[in-house]
């Protein structure tokens, strides 16, 4: 990804990983990979959303590095890993897999978060073999299971057959977003973000959104607007906490409540009012605390020599 893609400076601005890495997916997709922090230190997954990239996680990954070992990669066509004629569910769930092989020690546990698309990422593996090993607790921050275009509320008019039509061409546009530009920051703040965000963060997240690619973004989108997981959630039997923006409108809060009530080991659901789709860049200290306490609370065997061993396979499959 361009050095022009994110913010360079600021508190937004992505630190430098300790080590990065490519992740070789099931289908022989090619995923970009780093890792932050010390090698001993207990594991965060981080997984982003659409139209995103490792830099979304800046201000987690800058923060949490002091203490964890923090794993973040770009999905597919996203950031630093090329795209793929090969977009569901299904390479999500792979790509997951594969990134926890390859970065996790056998018998390693970790904090898994998702956000958006990456929760979606996490629902998909939810019956995985490498999740169920890996994964010792999960927060998914503003994301759904299903019906995402039909309850999205980008495009300002009643909920029905016209609304969701327009959300699904809007969303899966092929047309480049061009510079980041007053006019372009002002509308995804209005799509994306609380209308108290502060203007750091709407430019950090700009800028990240403005780099996906329109292919990626288009078949992405596609994929989004037919999803159903609701049977991944109930697979998802590990401890779950979930994060909502109560002005999200993407992923409106009632499919958090949905979420909460549907998973086997809900952890409940902390609402963030005001705040919108972007909860990790908006709200990062509460997200910070609340990955703290899920790693305190369920990653409780943190084996000697687990982040040597992952360290080693790291760097034979670099």
């Amino acid at each position: 990804m361009s050095r022009l893609a994110h913010v360079t400076a600021g508190p937004y601005a992505p630190p430098a990983p300790a080590r990065e890495l490519t992740v070789v997916s099931a289908d022989g997709a090619r995923l970009h990979a780093e890792v932050h922090g010390p090698e001993d230190a207990p594991a965060v997954v981080l997984a982003h959303g659409w139209t995103c990239s490792t830099a979304f996680w800046a201000a987690q990954t800058r923060e949490l590095a002091a203490d964890h070992r923090v794993i973040a990669y770009d999905q597919r066509g996203h950031g630093r890993s090329p795209a793929s004629p090969t977009c569901s569910t299904r390479a999500l769930a792979d790509d997951l897999e594969a990134v926890l092989a390859h970065t996790l020690a056998p018998g390693e546990q970790a904090v898994v978060v998702g956000h958006s698309m990456g929760g979606m990422t996490v629902m998909a593996a939810s019956a995985r073999p490498r999740l169920r090993e890996h994964a010792a607790a999960v927060l998914l921050c503003s994301t759904g299971s299903s019906r995402l275009v039909a309850e999205a509320r980008v495009v300002p008019m009643r909920a029905g057959a016209v609304r969701t039509w327009l959300t699904t061409h809007v969303l899966a546009s092929r047309a480049p977003l061009g510079p980041v530009t007053p006019v372009a920051r002002s509308i995804l703040k209005y799509a994306t973000m609380g209308a108290g965000s502060v203007p750091e963060a709407v430019e950090a997240c700009a800028r990240i959104v403005h780099a996906c690619p329109p292919a990626a973004r288009h078949a992405w989108a596609l994929v989004l607007a037919d999803l159903d997981l609701q049977d991944g959630v109930k697979e998802l039997r590990v401890p779950t906490a979930v994060i909502s923006g109560t002005s999200d409108r993407l992923t409106p809060p009632a499919h958090a409540r949905a979420l909460v009530a549907a998973l086997p080991h809900s952890l409940g659901l902390t609402e963030l009012p005001g705040l919108g789709h972007m909860t990790p860049v908006e709200a990062p200290e509460l997200v910070n605390g609340k990955i703290r306490e899920l790693v305190a609370t369920y990653v409780t065997d943190t084996p000697g020599g687990a982040g040597a061993e992952a360290s080693e396979r790291i760097k034979e499959g670099s």
